[in-house]
């Protein structure tokens, strides 16, 4: 027999809340590792067509959907479950909580799949799950995975963020043969260290974009992982998570591929194409563009220096032109190499 890898009690029942690619890829690797799901959505035509064919048209065309996924547009239906994924984007988390209030039950586990932090707020979204639902069990669930590699069934390896014996259960859950989840109680680490990777994201893709070269690129991700990891130690996370998936790992993964809206962001911003048509209504979700400034907010509450960030900001608000701001990090005053 197969070694048990996971040897926990799992949740038999799963909901997943939001259906978009991101959602419904982790609708599926639920039900891939045995589960029973119940996968929200808001569209009615997403729930029309994963009842009748069995796959999201409008988000995951082309990917089956196992029978255990039940499509609803009741909030209540999803919330009837053991754990509950959160899958909306990180600046509607506070609305679609508040609308989940209702149904929530004491200690029911809530996973957060989005990575941000709230731009009204400046909170982590594991603070905004801690301050609107109180009763619930608060995890994270972060790491190098982008939803089409999840959804094709390639290996992806994430981080799971909870009380331990919690995130033990999750990590049960969810686990199967190309979906590894690594159990940990550093919930602020792996909560920063999703959200602040976006922001370093876009200014990896500015460098791109003005064609720097793949040296400049990794030595601003290398200074910008120090940087990270820097606020995270002040804030309360532990250095080795940083190191791992939800950190560095996650980091490298956007900081580096095309297919990270971030990254993409930032190399088009380098090529010369402008912050309005970048950011118009219709164009891709950029998480790392609504980051930036609270990120920023919590780094000077807690004292820390972090100059990539806030270069970044600039070329965000349009004080400062991409290349100029490439020149202003590489003339800083010289000094020792430090965490």
């Amino acid at each position: 027999m197969p070694e048990n890898l996971y040897p926990s009690m799992p949740y038999e029942n799963i909901g997943v809340v939001g259906a978009g690619a991101w959602g419904t890829a982790l609708a599926r690797v639920a039900a891939k590792a045995g589960r029973f799901v119940s996968l929200w959505a808001r569209e009615p035509d997403v729930v029309d067509s994963i009842t009748r064919t069995g796959v999201n048209a409008r988000f995951l065309p082309g990917v089956g959907l196992a029978t255990t996924i039940r499509a609803t547009s009741d909030l209540a239906v999803a919330a009837n479950a053991d754990a509950l994924l959160i899958a909306t984007p990180a600046q509607h988390l506070r609305e679609t909580l508040n609308h989940l209030a209702p149904y929530v039950t004491d200690g029911l586990p809530l996973v957060l799949c989005a990575k941000g932090i709230e731009r009204a707020s400046g909170l982590l979204l594991t603070e905004v799950l801690a301050e609107t639902l109180p009763r619930a069990q608060v995890a994270i669930l972060s790491g190098p995975s982008f939803a089409s590699d999840v959804a094709k069934d390639l290996p992806t390896a994430v981080t799971i963020a909870a009380r331990l014996d919690i995130a033990k259960r999750l990590q049960a859950s969810l686990g199967h043969g190309q979906f590894r989840p690594y159990a940990s109680d550093d919930v602020v680490a792996v909560a920063l260290g999703g959200a602040a990777k976006n922001v370093y994201a876009i200014g990896c893709g500015v460098a791109d974009g003005l064609c720097l070269g793949e040296s400049a690129r990794a030595a601003l991700l290398a200074r910008s992982f120090a940087e990270l990891t820097r606020l995270g130690e002040a804030v309360g996370g532990r250095a080795e998570t940083f190191v791992g998936l939800s950190g560095l790992g996650d980091l490298v993964l956007s900081a580096t591929s095309p297919s990270s809206r971030n990254f993409a962001f930032g190399q088009k911003l380098g090529q010369g194409q402008t912050l309005p048509d970048l950011l118009a209504p219709g164009m891709p979700l950029v998480e790392g563009a609504a980051t930036a400034r609270p990120l920023l907010a919590r780094a000077q509450k807690h004292g820390v220096e972090m100059p990539i960030a806030t270069t970044i900001l600039a070329v965000l608000d349009g004080v400062m032109p991409p290349a100029a701001a490439l020149d202003q990090l590489m003339n800083r005053p010289l000094g020792p190499e430090r965490k």
